[in-house]
């Protein structure tokens, strides 16, 4: 049994709940500041901590971070430090420095981390994979990403929100980071960016929408449309490979679920596609499927975790964007160790 501590009830709660479908964890503790939110997640069972520091001394194999974005890689460190794993929410980290130090922690103290991209485990994307896997898509060549949400005053009453000290940043890096995620991990890597970003929508001061190009590495170019000022949340993925069109739903915070469209470009061969859809057998999705993937991966068993340095690049894509946004020319990618955005993007 795999015993965890969590930090934050927000976004955490989602994550319990995912624990609790699994056999192979046991979340022991749960560590926030807000007194009643903590007894209501932990009930009986869970010891409630308002102390980050506590839980990090916990008897817990893995540390969880469900906290603020400008806590991520500080506390990710420390944990590791303390002889824990770590699951950590999105961001990994605001800055490709403080990527370097998770990493070179992760490489002193042995331990993993497992940065949360919860969006690549879902029924289409089985299925994506298992045509990809028998040669019916081909090569990428184009893809469409749409982030459309709504964030209203609301969303940003809580203060760290919207805030350059807080947030750290804005809808690139806490709303579109999945989708840009799925395209990396599902058509092939960002080679070149570029960004035009805006505040348009509410008085904060970081971006609520933006438009990107993305040159892959293979030649394919794509696009990310994003805004929170959308009528109501959703996320649309369109991925064209040179024998095959895949569709998503516009499931906000589930795209591999919902109802995909894969439609072959020789109609001939469309039976093949639709058998092959319908023969993927079913698993966990979400946060659990994630979250089994880091059990199998903690166990040393096959797996397809989450990776540190699907995170890093994450975080590189991110230094990127407000890179060409602010210089107004395309920047090329993987970034050089003397970058003048490594040591972080806001101003």
């Amino acid at each position: 049994m795999i015993r965890v501590a969590i930090l934050g009830g927000g976004i955490g709660a989602q994550h319990l709940a995912a624990y609790k479908e699994l056999d192979a964890f046991e979340v022991t503790h749960i560590a926030d500041q807000d007194a009643d939110r903590r007894a209501a997640l932990c009930g009986d069972d869970i010891l409630g901590l308002a102390d980050i520091d506590a839980a990090l001394q916990a008897d817990v194999d893995v540390i969880d971070i469900c906290l603020p974005p400008h806590m991520h890689a500080p506390v990710a460190i420390a944990a590791m430090e303390a002889g824990k794993h770590v699951i950590c929410e999105k961001p990994l980290a605001t800055s490709m420095a403080q990527v370097d130090a998770v990493r070179a922690t992760a490489r002193k103290t042995g331990k993993q981390v497992f940065p949360v991209f919860q969006y690549r485990f879902g029924p289409a994307f089985d299925q994506l994979n298992a045509l990809r896997a028998a040669g019916m898509t081909g090569g990428p060549r184009a893809a469409a990403l749409e982030t459309h949400w709504n964030r209203a005053a609301d969303y940003y009453s809580i203060p760290w929100r919207g805030t350059w000290g807080g947030e750290q940043g804005g809808a690139v890096l806490g709303h579109a980071i999945h989708a840009h995620d799925l395209l990396s991990h599902f058509m092939a890597p960002i080679h070149e960016v570029t960004a035009r970003l805006g505040t348009l929508v509410n008085p904060i001061e970081t971006e609520d929408t933006a438009a990107l190009i993305f040159n892959l590495e293979d030649g394919a170019i794509a696009t990310s449309s994003i805004t929170l000022g959308h009528a109501k949340d959703e996320t649309r993925l369109r991925f064209v490979y040179e024998h095959l069109t895949a569709t998503s739903h516009t499931l906000p915070y589930t795209p591999g679920e919902g109802e995909w469209t894969f439609t072959a470009r020789d109609p001939d061969r469309q039976s093949e596609v639709d058998a092959i859809v319908e023969n993927v057998p079913s698993r966990p999705t979400g946060f659990a499927g994630f979250l089994s993937e880091i059990a199998n991966s903690l166990d040393g068993e096959p797996n397809s975790a989450v990776s540190l340095e699907d995170g890093a690049a994450s975080i590189e894509l991110v230094t990127a964007i407000y890179d060409s946004h602010r210089t107004g020319l395309p920047v090329s990618l993987p970034l050089g160790a003397d970058h003048p955005m490594r040591e972080g993007w806001q101003p």
